[in-house]
Formats: structure tokens, sequence, C-alpha cells
């Protein structure tokens, strides 16, 4: 018999920090066995897209870009962020395609929605494919981007995968389930 859900209750919230990117809140739980945590740590964001884009030729659309965080320069599928004014994720998707890279049209699918953190993330990923895109504009960067655009094989993004060097997690998942749904590992 499967058991109901337990559902931990917000004693009490308080917002530390609001910002159009990010917004920190702080919960007080009470957890369904009687537990109690005073200070839960919520993230707050907007839903993100990311794509992975492949063209008619069978190149995928990568982005490289300095990451600081980590400080490290790495390839990443194109992604960002689900603007209010966009109708919805496939539209925010198919906007950063274009602004970051130039590439459009094609066949798109939603592929799989993941979470960075359920356990302290309120936002989702919207993973799209797109295939048969093509080039049809230059890039169109924000003065806060600074990236260029890479076509890469099958074989080089398996290789970059296998070797660790796409390091966003967000990014990785979806690349692996192409990878293991082509036979590829």
């Amino acid at each position: 018999m499967e058991k109901k859900d337990e559902i931990w209750q917000v004693v009490s919230s308080k917002y530390l920090f609001r910002r159009p990117w990010l917004t920190v809140r702080c919960d007080d739980m009470l957890l369904p066995n009687g537990n109690h945590i005073p200070e839960y740590y919520i993230l707050e964001y907007p839903d993100w897209v990311n794509t992975i884009a492949i063209t008619k030729e069978g190149k995928f659309v990568f982005v490289r870009q300095f990451r600081p965080g980590i400080g490290k320069q790495l390839y990443e599928l194109c992604a960002g962020v689900c603007e209010k004014e966009d109708a919805s994720p496939l539209v925010s998707a198919q906007r950063e395609l274009l602004e970051e890279t130039g590439y459009g049209k094609g066949n798109w699918k939603e592929y799989m929605v993941i979470s960075a953190n359920p356990s302290t993330h309120t936002n989702l990923t919207h993973c799209f494919l797109a295939t048969d895109v093509e080039q049809i504009d230059t890039q169109h960067l924000e003065d806060t981007e600074a990236l260029t655009v890479h076509l890469l094989s099958l074989e080089e993004v398996k290789e970059l995968l296998e070797n660790g060097q796409i390091m966003q997690s967000l990014h990785a998942a979806p690349l692996w389930k192409y990878m293991a749904e082509h036979k590829q590992i």
C-alpha cells in the first residue's frame, strides 16, 4: 500500500533578498515527524530553458563562455531564463537560441523537465531538442554575455561528456539522455 505524501508545513516565511533573477527566502518548517527546522533557505528563480540544437548537417550547436562561479571557460548548450513576456518555455528557448547563436527554425520538442536542486530551488529547467536548425541571423548578445558559437560533431560532444568537460549538470543530463537514446553509451 502506497504511503500518503508527507508534506512539510511552513510555519512562517521571510524574504532575505529580492532581485529579478534571485530571491532568497527563509522558512520556518515543521516536518511530518514533528521535527522543527527554524531556518530552511529556499532560492526562488524564474524557470530556465536549454536546447540541444542540431543542424541539418548533424552538427550540435554549442556555446563556449567563461563561468565565474568555478572560474572556467566551458562548452554549454544554449540556455537562458523564461522571460515573463514569453508565451511559453518553448518561446523562451527559441528566443535564446536565436539571440545567442543566430540559429533557428527546425523541428522542436520538449525533451525533458528537470530541477537543479528540488531541495532548495523553486524553478524547473525545460530542456528542448531542436533538429534541422539553421543559421538565420547573427548573434544578438546582451551586454552581460560574452560567448562564442561552436558546431560540434556527435563524437566531439560524446568526448566532452566522457571527459567531464560539460560541467553544467542541467546540460549534461539531457545530453546523456540523447546519447543513451542514440546508442552512444
